[in-house]
């Protein structure tokens, strides 16, 4: 058995929802990530928004750089399930640029006008040279990354889970990457940004 984590049919959501593994989340339909079930006592965090521009009168939630990859208006939701030494993060996109691999990675800082602003990627084990390329601290146990593919409409979803917990007050954003060369975007292009606290 799973819980399916839809992304929002309509409307605006901003800032992060939370809520308990009961079910699917009212009023809600679209793309699912399903993940296992858990003790009752875990609870999730779940932020499900619109990308907006960073200059919006209203800080949004979730911030596309790159309108040709993320449309404004395009959808994400980012589930957190934490516990047990363990993290699972699922991300789900729809109406985004279609048959197209964005790498998504947890950073440290929050979202902003300048996408540099979401900082370097979390690491679990933090590299003392900045910035880490050292493969010992920069990888796929050490930091919490995975590649959302999405279909012929835009839509897209992954999930992974890493063996620890985020330390308090160090991990603030999902930042989605251009991944694919792609009309004058580099690979390592920040193209969105979503405001998690994990």
């Amino acid at each position: 058995m799973s819980v399916p984590f839809p992304l929002p049919r309509a409307g605006r959501l901003r800032g992060p929802r939370s809520g308990t593994l009961s079910g699917p989340l009212s009023g809600l339909a679209g793309a699912m990530v399903p993940l296992a079930v858990l003790p009752a006592a875990v609870s999730p965090t779940v932020v499900a928004a619109d990308f907006d521009p960073a200059t919006a009168f209203v800080p949004p939630a979730a911030v596309s750089y790159a309108q040709d990859l993320v449309p404004y208006g395009a959808r994400v939701r980012v589930t957190v399930v934490r516990g047990a030494g363990r993290t699972t993060v699922a991300v789900a996109l729809a109406s985004v640029a279609p048959d197209h691999t964005f790498p998504a990675h947890v950073h440290t800082g929050r979202c902003g006008a300048d996408p540099a602003a979401s900082g370097p990627h979390y690491q679990h084990q933090v590299d003392p040279v900045q910035p880490s390329s050292d493969p010992a601290f920069a990888n796929e146990r050490n930091e919490l990354r995975m590649q959302v593919r999405t279909d012929a409409t835009g839509a897209g979803q992954a999930r992974t889970t890493v063996g620890w917990e985020f330390r308090p007050n160090s991990a603030h954003s999902v930042v989605l990457h251009a991944g694919e060369a792609a009309a004058g975007h580099a690979a390592g292009d920040r193209v969105a940004c979503v405001n998690v606290d994990f």
